[in-house]
């Protein structure tokens, strides 16, 4: 029995971070051979969660306290902490993780897990929250049960090493992050570590049993880490509904929105899976806080309510980039009407070139 814990972040005033108690080993993506591989991802999926875990979760205050607090998890194995911070707690300068410890008891005794918080630093002013299928990568798992089982192959059979990124998608979110940033030496609760130079956040339809998979395909194409809104989901209507995609992505855009008040953000995501709705909602309720919006065309005609979230950003000013490949958008800035000024201009200038350092 363990406890998987998944990326959470906080701002000054709260902190969020959830997990999931599991009787199952750690996911491994070194497999060699297909039939290895597939049973690797078929354990990803078929995961016995533990209901009724009680875990504590370990935080060190800025000012050297340390606090804990306690939640149970639930029917299918979830662990949520949202959590009121006690006063102010500072911000680094530097956007940086934070670790945290969950503890709880099994057969075995005492456990400690070490968990990551993202910590937006003061001089971030923009931040980035993406979609990850089909903006990043290809999973094949989100399109409808149809697309599921024409794809199956490339969901249970790749390891993530095997897998291919968007085209130009690694370079894109590299230059934007400033790279990845991987702990050196032992790593224990209330110790900080740089992260990439802006803040990512990432929204998703995939399941939270490709959680480790995710990670192990972002480390592995040098794309920043952040934390990821996914979801519980099984072979039902409610998980493959096109509209269940836009639903689940507003909540968790909206929270980041509202946890992070003080940040304006761009957002990146592709047109086959609700983000140019959910996108055009964000724009009209967050105005000006919304610095430019990116949009990867898969090549499906657009639908009555997507041509109107479109005129709505329009409408609104919002700098918007509709292509097919990240390393195609020379005419951005035209199509915008952008100038080489502010944040906005410095994410569109590590799109046109990425070798900048911006």
């Amino acid at each position: 029995m363990r406890v998987q814990p998944y990326f959470g972040h906080r701002s000054r005033e709260r902190l969020r971070i959830s997990a999931r108690a599991l009787a199952s080993g750690k996911a491994g993506f070194d497999a060699s051979g297909r039939w290895q591989a597939m049973r690797t991802m078929l354990a990803q999926f078929a995961s016995r969660e533990v209901e009724g875990l009680s875990v504590e979760l370990e935080l060190k205050h800025p000012g050297g306290d340390r606090l804990r607090h306690s939640a149970t998890s639930d029917g299918e194995g979830y662990l949520d902490f949202n959590i009121r911070l006690p006063g102010e707690w500072a911000l680094p300068a530097e956007t940086s993780w934070e670790v945290v410890g969950l503890h709880w008891v099994n057969e075995e005794g005492e456990q400690c897990e070490e968990g990551f918080v993202l910590v937006p630093g003061t001089s971030a002013k923009l931040g980035v929250i993406s979609d990850i299928d089909d903006t990043i990568i290809e999973t094949g798992i989100t399109g409808g049960f149809r697309s599921f089982m024409r794809n199956w192959r490339r969901v249970l059979a790749q390891m993530p090493n095997e897998r291919v990124a968007v085209p130009g998608a690694d370079a894109f979110y590299n230059a934007i992050g400033g790279g990845v940033t991987t702990p050196k030496g032992a790593i224990r609760p209330g110790m900080q570590i740089d992260a990439a130079n802006r803040p990512f956040f990432y929204v998703s339809s995939s399941p939270w049993n490709l959680f480790a998979y995710l990670v192990a395909f972002k480390r592995e194409r040098q794309i920043p880490l952040g934390p990821l809104a996914l979801r519980d989901w099984g072979l039902n209507r409610e998980t493959f509904g096109s509209s269940s995609h836009g639903s689940h992505k507003l909540a968790a855009i909206r929270e980041i929105l509202d946890l992070h008040t003080d940040m304006r953000f761009a957002l990146i995501g592709d047109d086959s899976q609700g983000d140019v709705t959910a996108f055009g909602q964000i724009a009209e309720e967050y105005g000006r806080r919304i610095a430019a919006v990116f949009i990867r065309n898969t090549g499906d005609a657009h639908s009555t309510e997507e041509m109107a979230a479109i005129a709505t950003m329009r409408a609104g000013g919002v700098p918007l980039w509709m292509g097919e490949e990240f390393d195609s958008a020379a005419d951005f800035l035209s199509a915008a009407g952008l100038s080489y000024q502010g944040e906005t201009a410095q994410i569109v200038r590590a799109k046109v070139a990425v070798g900048d350092d911006a």
